[in-house]
């Protein structure tokens, strides 16, 4: 069987093209696991929500294996990474359209890889804003009703 490399970063490295040439602010989902490096009282339930837009990041550097940056929380300056098999989504924060990855695919497919040196594609979905499931909130700075961007994954 041929070596061949997953489609999961050249996809997230299209949709956050897509997100900047359409003035979109891209949010990348990722669950906090095996190499994630990140600030972890940022974290709620295993996942934390990264903006990377240029001008929210330093360094951004997005290859096959890794995405990297650096990143102000509370002030602070801090290295970020996050493995490509760690990423469940990317997304446009203004309307929710990106796409999910299935990370469980991506899990068993680095043991597959570090068992035996095999490749295969990740399992990937569209993702969806779901406005039916999207309670409005009311933004404390501006006062003004939003809906926060939520996914669906289709397959």
């Amino acid at each position: 069987m041929s070596d061949t490399v997953s489609t999961k970063p050249y996809l997230i490295r299209a949709l956050y093209e897509w997100c900047t040439d359409n003035g979109f602010t891209p949010y990348l989902a990722v669950k906090v696991q095996n190499g994630v490096r990140v600030p972890m009282e940022f974290v709620r339930n295993g996942e934390i929500v990264l903006n990377i837009t240029f001008s929210a990041t330093s360094g951004l550097h997005m290859d096959n294996e890794a995405i990297t940056f650096k990143a102000r929380f509370g002030g602070v300056s801090r290295d970020i990474y996050v493995p490509v098999s760690s990423v469940t989504a990317i997304y446009a924060k203004e309307n929710g359209q990106g796409m999910a990855f299935d990370v469980s695919a991506d899990l068993a497919h680095s043991d597959e890889l570090s068992e035996n040196k095999q490749s295969e594609n990740s399992t990937i979905g569209l993702a969806v804003t779901n406005d039916e499931k999207n309670p409005a909130k009311v933004d404390k700075d501006t006062k003004e009703v939003r809906k926060k961007p939520s996914l669906t994954i289709i397959k």
